[in-house]
C-alpha cells in the first residue's frame, strides 16, 4: 500500500501506543483519526500533532465499548476524509488482580473494551474497507498467548482478541481486506497508570511499534503476516 493520502483511524489514539502509531502515519504522508474515551485528552494530542507539523488529523470522541459511538466514528472519518484505507485497533485498558479480589466491574470494563470495544470498532469499518481494499490491524499482546498470575481478565481478553482476529482475517481476505494481530511485550506507555520513566528505556517504545505498522502496510499485497510476537530485544537490564 503507498502510504501518501491514506487514511488511517486509530482508536485509543491520544497517547501510548496509539498516539506513536499515528506520529508515525503522519510521518508518512497518511491521513489520521485518532479516537478516545475523552474529548478534553483526544483534543490535546490533536493539537500536539499539529504543533509537529501535521494537519491531516482528526480527533473524535468515541468509546470503543458502544458500537453506536463508533459506527458514529467511522462515519465521521468517511464523511471528512472521503474514505478510509485502514484500521487500528489499539484502545486497551488493564486490570491486574487475583481472581479472589478482581470485581465483576474491572471483569466487565476488560472484556468490553479489549474485546467486544474491537468488535465494534471493526463491524462498521468493513464496508468502507471492501471499497478501498483495506487493512485492519489490531493491538493485542504476548498476553494473549501467555497466561500470568493476577492476568485473568486481561489474559481473557487478549486470547480472545488473537482468536478473533485470526478468525476475521480468515473471513475479510474474500474481499482483499488484510488482518494482522501484533502481540507486544512489555512497551514505555502509560497502560495502567504507569507514568514512563528513563527506567523503561529497555522496553519496546511506541514508535517502534508505529513503524511495524508502517511497514505492515506497505508489504505487498500478496503477502499476509497475520499474527507477530515482538518483545524488547534485551531482558530488562
Amino acid at each position: 500500500m503507498e502510504l501518501k493520502g491514506k487514511v488511517i483511524l486509530i482508536t485509543g489514539g491520544s497517547k501510548g501506543i496509539g498516539f506513536g502509531i499515528a506520529t508515525s502515519l503522519l510521518s508518512n504522508g497518511c491521513a489520521v483519526a485518532i479516537t478516545g474515551r475523552s474529548s478534553d485528552a483526544v483534543s490535546h494530542s490533536v493539537d500536539n500533532l499539529r504543533k509537529l507539523g501535521f494537519d491531516a488529523v482528526l480527533g473524535l470522541k468515541a468509546d470503543v465499548r458502544s458500537m453506536t459511538e463508533m459506527e458514529n466514528a467511522v462515519s465521521s472519518v468517511v464523511n471528512h476524509f472521503g474514505k478510509l484505507d485502514a484500521v487500528v485497533a489499539n484502545a486497551g485498558i488493564g486490570y491486574f488482580a487475583n481472581i479472589e479480589q478482581m470485581t465483576s466491574a474491572q471483569w466487565n470494563d476488560t472484556i468490553d473494551t479489549n474485546l467486544t470495544g474491537v468488535f465494534n470498532t471493526v463491524k462498521p469499518s468493513i464496508e468502507p474497507l471492501k471499497k478501498s481494499k483495506g487493512y485492519i490491524i489490531t493491538i493485542a499482546s504476548l498476553a494473549g498467548a501467555n497466561f500470568f498470575p493476577a492476568g485473568s481478565a486481561y489474559n481473557a481478553s487478549k486470547f480472545g482478541l488473537v482468536g478473533f482476529s485470526q478468525a476475521i482475517m480468515l473471513d475479510l481476505r474474500q474481499h482483499d481486506i488484510k488482518v494482522t494481530t501484533i502481540m507486544p511485550g512489555s512497551v514505555t506507555s502509560h497502560f495502567a497508570g504507569h507514568e514512563p520513566t528513563d527506567a523503561d528505556a529497555w522496553k519496546i517504545q511506541p514508535e517502534d511499534l508505529g513503524q511495524m505498522v508502517v511497514d505492515l502496510l506497505k508489504m505487498n499485497p500478496r503477502t499476509l503476516p497475520s499474527k507477530i510476537e515482538v518483545r524488547p530485544s534485551k531482558p530488562p537490564g
